[in-house]
């Protein structure tokens, strides 16, 4: 069956991190089936070029009628539903998942909801205050939205089950996907040249990458001041290695490790790359001997699985849900999200042979394939969106 799938979103602009990425490579991949999937956003971005068969994207925003709620997705929504046979909500937050719900209301078409780790109690613990202003608006416009749709997409088991701890009016049809991403497009092609190229500082170091958006809760802290902790031990070399922040550092927070690192005394030891895309970005994971992440939350961590796709072992906290796989199938190492743990997981690093370094970069690579493939992702909503369908025309006959 031909499926025509509606994405709508918060914002598409590619420096907001993971769920536009992941909303993109999904297109690409239901459109290799021959489905169709087209967006609906209130912020624009250009994302032109990227080669999608029937691939659309609406952006509808009026600051004067939509300063509190979205009235003109809303008005968009109701008259173009009748296009798609689904509705997928990517976010809780901003009134998204409730202007889909009234503006399906009366009609056949299902609606999904990706919650992108929005639900992890971790935001509660960190952010009381917004936690509390959350709950003026989670029974009237978040619950009810949440409660109504046909699934809320998890990326794995351990989110589904952090979700529930959030708020205590709670209920919904939960629904664990495979969740993935496309990998680096040709794993036997060396893009390594080229990100070096671009930044020679690099070469002839031993890189440990960090890739993605520098907050409070990747844990960034962690990798700066264990660096002092290792170089105190004598297992950094502060002529040979480097710790390579790659993504955009240009926030408040990026600008508070930087003069952190200059504090404490290993900002020669730390390398900034700025935002990186392409073939630079594969590059970036081909040149590291590992990928660093000791994430305080992290739903899924679609870098994580950018770098097996790629080969690249992967040190990171058990605070990333999808860190028992890694675990599990030995492409990586794993330990708690803190200052001891992160020391860990160098050490131990350090003390593995080359052979077992080697023998983790095979294994990151076949738990890529086999656990994290997009296609894979792809398979699982259609599946999903397939079965709403037949229930509902069953009902309906």
């Amino acid at each position: 069956m031909y499926l025509r799938i509606l994405h709508v979103i918060e914002t598409v602009n590619p420096k907001t991190g993971g769920p536009i990425e992941g909303v993109l490579q999904q297109a690409k991949a239901h459109a290799a089936c021959g489905h169709m999937v087209e967006i609906v956003s209130n912020d624009s971005s250009d994302i032109t070029g990227i080669p999608i068969p029937n691939f659309q994207t609406y952006f509808i925003r009026n600051k004067r009628k939509d300063s509190i709620f979205y009235r003109s997705l809303y008005t968009w929504v109701r008259s173009n539903c009748q296009n798609y046979d689904c509705v997928i909500v990517n976010g809780i937050w901003g009134f998204l998942p409730l202007v889909v719900k009234l503006a399906l209301d009366g009609t056949d078409i299902p609606y999904f909801v990706f919650t992108h780790g929005m639900l992890d109690p971790w935001f509660k613990r960190k952010y009381p205050l917004k936690h509390l202003k959350k709950w003026l608006v989670w029974p009237w416009a978040v619950y009810p939205a949440l409660r109504d749709a046909e699934a809320v997409f998890f990326t794995c088991e351990q989110e589904k089950l952090l979700a529930r701890q959030s708020f205590w009016l709670y209920d919904c049809h939960e629904s664990v996907i495979k969740f993935g991403t496309e990998g680096i497009p040709n794993p036997n092609v060396d893009c390594s040249t080229l990100f070096l190229e671009a930044h020679p500082l690099l070469l002839g170091k031993r890189i440990f990458l960090f890739l993605g958006r520098v907050h409070i809760k990747k844990g960034p802290d962690l990798l700066v001041k264990t660096i002092v902790k290792l170089k105190k031990e004598g297992l950094w070399d502060s002529d040979k290695m480097r710790l390579v922040f790659a993504g955009p550092n240009d926030n408040s927070y990026a600008k508070k490790i930087k003069k952190l690192s200059e504090r404490v005394g290993v900002s020669n030891s730390i390398y900034w790359t700025g935002m990186v895309s392409g073939n630079q970005k594969w590059g970036a994971f081909q040149s590291a001997e590992a990928f660093v992440l000791p994430s305080h939350q992290e739903n899924f961590g679609i870098a994580v699985a950018e770098a097996l796709s790629c080969g690249t072992p992967v040190m990171i906290s058990t605070a990333v849900n999808i860190a028992e796989f890694i675990k599990n199938d030995c492409a990586g190492l794993v330990q708690q999200d803190t200052l001891d743990g992160t020391y860990k997981l160098f050490q131990h690093w350090f003390a593995l042979s080359t052979a077992d370094k080697a023998s983790m970069a095979i294994a990151a690579r076949n738990c890529f394939k086999n656990r994290f493939h997009i296609s894979l992702t792809a398979s699982s909503i259609q599946q999903e969106i397939l079965l709403a369908l037949l229930v509902r025309s069953v009902i309906k006959h």
